[in-house]
């Protein structure tokens, strides 16, 4: 009998693989069992539905690329998120589409308001002003990160931070004006 991860991981990499070549909506939890040859049940026993289990994915995988990042900065957060997406683009481009209860961008953006939280804790001390911070820049992030995936043809990540850190420059200059 396979250990639970080793389950979790087959049917990961069984999403993974189907999600490379088709839509999310066009992939049956049928479908991905029978990639991995793993029956429905063990499925249903792991994950509530194919929602949950890319947001397993992402959770896994990411926590994992993020552990074994050296991460000093909020920018090396960001730049450590940018690459592992690149390297996963064919995943992530797709993941990124799912829209409603449950869809990774949801999953997505709360992630990024916990690491948000951490890097304003001591910039910002009026708590309202920390909220709205944080949704402003969870926003403004996934709208840039969910563009530049989805594009026809995705910038190399080097390029994509370095248009990035530009940007953010002029946002001084533009304020002190």
């Amino acid at each position: 009998m396979p250990s639970s991860n080793s389950t979790k991981s087959a049917l990961a990499a069984s999403m993974k693989n189907l999600m490379k070549r088709k839509s999310f909506s066009k992939i049956s939890v049928g479908e991905i069992c029978e990639n991995c040859g793993i029956n429905r049940k063990s499925f249903y026993y792991h994950f509530r539905d194919k929602y949950d289990l890319v947001n397993w994915i992402y959770y896994v995988d990411f926590l994992e690329h993020m552990q074994a990042s050296d991460l000093d900065t909020g920018w090396d957060i960001f730049a450590s998120i940018c690459h592992y997406f690149y390297r996963e683009s064919a995943f992530y481009r797709n993941a990124l589409q799912i829209e409603g209860q449950n869809s990774f961008q949801d999953y997505f953006q709360e992630t990024l308001a916990v690491y948000l939280r951490s890097l304003l804790q001591e910039a910002v001390s009026d708590p309202d002003q920390k909220d709205f911070s944080i949704t402003f820049y969870c926003d403004a992030l996934f709208a840039s990160i969910y563009r530049w995936l989805t594009a026809r043809e995705i910038t190399p990540v080097e390029e994509y931070l370095n248009q990035i850190r530009e940007t953010m420059e002029t946002s001084r200059f533009l304020l002190n004006k």
